[in-house]
């Protein structure tokens, strides 16, 4: 297995990078959690008909977006954790595709990456 070539305090950095926005997508997923419960109440409630109200969204357009963005944050969620455990195994860093290191200008932009930019850039035309 190939180990990081990246140094304690890059990975150090890298899992801080990390944490931090593991702690800030938790707090927007609660926050996504508590309107969600709103809709619900309110579409529950059967008073609050806004499907004819042309001045905004209604409470149908409200709960997709809301769940949306719930599914983009579970699926971005694993992959901070995913990368947060490769940082534990010494394996952070390194493309899972052709095993060389992954720039840091790349991690710096999408610190969970799993691709170098060359990989990213076959799977997306494949």
């Amino acid at each position: 297995m190939a180990t990081s070539r990246l140094s304690d305090s890059t990975l150090e950095h890298f899992a801080t990078v990390l944490q931090r926005r593991r702690e800030e997508l938790l707090h927007l997923m609660h926050a996504n959690d508590e309107a969600l419960g709103q809709v619900r109440e309110s579409l529950s409630e059967g008073t609050n008909d806004d499907e004819h109200d042309p001045e905004g969204p209604t409470m149908s357009d409200e709960w997709s977006k809301l769940t949306g963005l719930q599914a983009e944050g579970v699926t971005e969620l694993r992959e901070l954790d995913a990368a947060l455990e490769r940082i534990s195994n010494h394996e952070f860093g390194m493309c899972a595709s052709c095993g060389t290191a992954i720039g840091r200008p790349r991690l710096e932009a999408r610190p969970y990456t799993t691709l170098c930019i060359d990989c990213a850039r076959k799977a997306e035309t494949h």
